[in-house]
């Protein structure tokens, strides 16, 4: 067919890139001999890698009597708690994370999911009812795919694992989301054949039937509290999740920082309770670019962390997309995901866990959210819908796709609906429902599977406090105003971390309508754990010179690869669009960098998938 027209095309300009591989298990009858198979009955085959001839059996666990059998990825924050519900000494259970799911299973079975915090991507198999379950966490931390056609269902917690069971078809509406997002939200996958199991639900075979064990609702409470009541509660939760986030106290730990407030924030906690080395690190991309390494250095100057900063050079840019595309599940066309590889590689050379910042816009109302705002009071005006407008605001590719995509593909995909629309048009207040959106969809569809996947490639755990489900529960039920109140962004997130519980608890603050009367004033002394500059500073966000890279440094590589008639995107996309952004023809808002690299990384994505198949 013509949109399986580059399936056989070879390019020699990418080397084939193997990564390590995951588990899988296979639904409905396999060759007995089929290699690594760990463990099998007549219907379920469960396929482990193995490490010189032992299997990795924290992969794979069977419940005490015998009735369930679980395979997955597994880190709990309220082991010992599961544990003494159990019945069992926490000190005597020498079983893994994913042998207490089992037991737990065994004990309560669907009811389990209700009492597990933390992150998880399971396969259960109930061996009395014969019944296969898939299990993604709330929030989406770990991911699980599965194949959808052919007599055995295939299911593994990388998309790449099930390279040979999937055909190349690409899934035309998937692309049209990826190049307005630069992600793919939702459970489509780039693959037509395989889907992803959206956070918080259950998919049972074999009939199919997909429940949602978790919801992410607006539930606004204590409208008549003040800022400082609803920061007081904020902070109370963000010292427990950083706590349990943190590895045994005997550990280093490190913190990826910008300098931001969201990993200021992290790190600023993380230096609070740690009595180990605590280890900080930092990027920029030479003296040609700006960066933030002075806001980052104060905050570890004023924490007392190890600090590590590393230069990314443009050729390093470009030249290691091939090998970070192909640790990506779905690509994704952000510019950090090379320099979030390589600053993990620098982390791994410290530390085995590492913290970050993600999570304090989707869950606090970041600037991110402003346009869309300020287009639901202008709407009338410019005659744009709320899901234009959505689809614009991410500032990738969504007004040219009719010319940028080939005429059968747009035919194809132009009325197709979008993922969007359900949150969009909820009773749930505006900015809550941006939120949703983004802790949804970016959340889980960008920020956490790109943390995920980079981190385990560089033999990190990567761990987001902010994402946390407590804390994403929380968000929901602060009033929209104290999270972005005009132009003050965060303002919840500032007040904890400003003032902390203990102070919040002595002080009296008069109550105000707005949000940014409430926060300290520059020059107060009352920051507890971040300076000052740092809570007060202006949101301006890591950004990645793609820009300046194709303009000086990339741009003859780029033609080569985006215009050339055997490249895998040539089926589907028009070049004359493309052939303008490489001469920045009409770039007035200096956008074209950012499409081109979304565009090569998209290009690298399917060649390095295509040679691994």
């Amino acid at each position: 067919m013509l949109f399986d027209a580059f399936k056989n095309r070879k390019s020699p300009k990418i080397e084939l890139i193997k990564t390590n591989p995951t588990w899988r298990v296979a639904w409905g009858k396999i060759n007995v001999n089929y290699e690594d198979i760990a463990w099998r009955d007549e219907k379920i085959s469960v396929i482990l890698p193995r490490t010189t001839s032992e299997f990795p059996m924290e992969k794979l666990a069977i419940s005490s009597r015998g009735q369930f059998v679980a395979v997955g990825d597994v880190w709990l924050t309220n082991r010992v708690q599961l544990l003494q519900k159990l019945g069992i000494e926490p000190d005597s259970f020498q079983g893994s994370s994913l042998q207490l799911v089992a037991n737990l299973w065994e004990r309560w079975g669907n009811e389990s999911l209700s009492q597990l915090v933390g992150m998880f991507a399971l396969v259960v198999w109930d061996r009395e009812k014969q019944m296969l379950r898939l299990i993604r966490d709330r929030i989406g931390v770990r991911t699980l795919y599965y194949t959808t056609t052919g007599s055995v269902r295939w299911i593994a917690p990388q998309l790449r694992t099930l390279a040979p069971h999937r055909s190349s078809d690409l899934d035309l509406v998937a692309l049209r989301d990826y190049l307005c997002c630069a992600f793919v939200p939702g459970e489509r996958t780039l693959w037509e054949q395989v889907r992803e199991l959206r956070p918080g639900t259950v998919l049972e075979f074999p009939d199919y039937k997909v429940t949602a064990y978790w919801q992410l609702q607006e539930q606004i409470i204590a409208i008549d509290q003040p800022l400082a009541w609803h920061g007081d509660r904020l902070r109370e939760l963000l010292d427990q999740v950083v706590q349990e986030y943190l590895p045994p106290a005997n550990e280093p730990v490190g913190v990826f920082l910008s300098g931001g407030l969201d990993s200021s924030s992290i790190t600023a906690l993380v230096a609070k309770f740690h009595k180990a080395p605590v280890h900080t690190f930092s990027i920029h991309f030479g003296s040609e670019c700006p960066n933030e390494l002075e806001f980052s250095s104060l905050v570890a100057s004023h924490c007392q962390t190890q600090h590590h900063i590393l230069e990314i050079t443009f050729k390093e840019m470009w030249s290691r997309l091939p090998e970070t595309m192909a640790y990506l599940d779905d690509p994704i066309g952000d510019p950090l995901t090379v320099p979030n590889l390589l600053l993990g590689r620098l982390a791994r050379e410290s530390v085995e866990v590492v913290l970050n910042g993600e999570g304090g816009d989707p869950c606090f109302g970041g600037p991110k959210n402003q346009p869309m705002l300020i287009n639901s009071l202008y709407g009338s005006v410019t005659n744009q819908d709320a899901l234009q407008a959505y689809l614009i605001s991410f500032q990738k590719c969504a007004v040219d796709l009719p010319q940028l995509l080939k005429p059968e593909v747009w035919t194809a995909v132009q009325t197709a609906p979008w993922v969007f629309a359900e949150d969009l048009y909820s009773q749930a207040s505006y900015l809550n429902r941006l939120m949703a959106m983004n802790i949804k969809f970016k959340g889980a569809d960008q920020i956490l599977t790109k943390v995920s996947n980079l981190t385990q490639a560089a033999l990190l755990q990567g761990r987001s406090p902010l994402f946390d489900q407590r804390i994403v529960d929380l968000s929901m039920e602060i009033p929209p105003e104290y999270k972005l109140s005009g132009v003050e962004e965060k303002a919840v997130l500032k007040q904890a971390i400003t003032y902390g519980t203990s102070s919040l608890r002595s002080r009296s603050v008069l109550q105000t309508d707005a949000a940014r009367s409430l926060l300290p004033r520059r020059g107060t002394t009352n920051a507890d754990i971040l300076p000052d500059k740092i809570i007060h500073r202006p949101k301006s966000g890591m950004m990645v010179p793609v820009q300046l890279g194709f303009r000086k440094y990339w741009q003859q590589e780029a033609r080569d690869l985006l215009l050339n008639k055997n490249a895998c995107i040539t089926p589907y996309l028009n070049q004359l669009p493309i052939h303008n952004w490489l001469n920045y023809q009409g770039d007035t808002w200096s956008r074209y960098g950012v499409k081109l690299w979304l565009l090569a990384s998209l290009e690298i994505w399917l060649q390095v998938n295509q040679k691994a198949q």
